[in-house]
Order: structure tokens, then sequence, then C-alpha cells
């Protein structure tokens, strides 16, 4: 059996889960999340615990057994305690600062970049230089900090860009470092 599919989600007592035939809708105290699911996949709750089996050990059910397992979790967990994704902008005169809502990056360009958050992914910055993106759906959390992240890449000279707070940026030594 698949390792990740085969293992129960616990549900915490402040989320609530309803299981429709083609539908997971998960509610808690940070807000509601659903999933469509795959009609070969059935999930069922038992005692407190959420349970995803498969019809047969075919390799596409046990690989969908595993994916909407992880699914499940990823969106039992956004709705509890939420996800969360640190940047740090490094680079002489480089900064980040809120407009409203909006994102505005000085990072190196003519021109300021503004960068609006899509519904549901709430932006701070902090000491000018640290970014956090913060929201319930693990996979938006992921491609907003992506796309912050894309405006001005780590350079591999002087590791000058934004970057991830947990990334290690591995620098060249450069045209005079023979």
């Amino acid at each position: 059996m698949s390792r990740i599919g085969k293992k129960p989600i616990k549900l915490p007592e402040s989320v609530e889960v309803s299981v429709n035939s083609q539908e997971v809708v998960v509610k808690g105290p940070k807000g509601e999340l659903s999933q469509s699911i795959h009609h070969d996949i059935n999930v069922r709750e038992e005692d407190g615990e959420l349970f995803v089996e498969r019809p047969t050990d075919s390799k596409k059910h046990k690989s969908l057994h595993g994916l909407y397992r992880s699914l499940i979790a990823n969106m039992v967990e956004g709705v509890s305690k939420g996800f969360e994704r640190r940047l740090e902008i490094v680079g002489v005169g480089y900064r980040a600062q809120m407009q409203g809502k909006s994102l505005v990056l000085n990072v190196g360009y003519s021109h300021p970049v503004t960068i609006e958050p899509p519904e549901g992914i709430e932006l701070d910055v902090q000491k000018n230089n640290e970014i956090i993106v913060k929201g319930t759906e693990k996979a938006q959390v992921g491609q907003t900090a992506a796309k912050i992240r894309a405006v001005r890449s780590p350079e591999p000279y002087k590791g000058k860009g934004i970057r991830y707070s947990d990334e290690q940026v591995i620098t060249k030594v450069g045209k005079s470092g023979k």
C-alpha cells in the first residue's frame, strides 16, 4: 500500500469536514477550503480521523491515493494553523514596503515593482528586507512566494536578490579568482 495514503488524517476539534460523493469541504477557524476528488477514491470520516481509500492496487490508483491524502491533510492544516513562507531581500538599496494591500519592491530596476496578492493571501513586510507570505492554501502560498522571488532571483556572484529565508545561495568565484 501507499505509505502516505494509508496514514489517517487526524482532525483537530476546531475543524469540520463534510464529504460528498466527489468533493471534500474542510471548515476551520482560518477559513473554508474544498477539493474535488477522483471518482475512484473514497474518503470516509471515523472517530475524528479521515481515511482515504482506493479500490485496486493499480499504479494509477496508488498515485491518486497518496495525492488526495496529501491534499486533504494540507487543507486540514491550512484551515487550522495556516501556512507561511518567508523571503529575504539581500542587496544594497534593495527594500520592500506595503502600500495598502500591495507589495512594492525596489530591487535595482529603474522603477519599483508592484505585486498584488491574490485572494486569500496576506503579505507582510518586516524591517524593509523581510517578506512574509501567509495563507490557508499551501500551493497558493508557495506560488505567490515564487512569483515574488522571480522578480529578482539571487545572482550567483554576490548573492544579491530575493531568496527564501532557508535557501542557501552558492556563490561563484568570478573572473579574478582563478
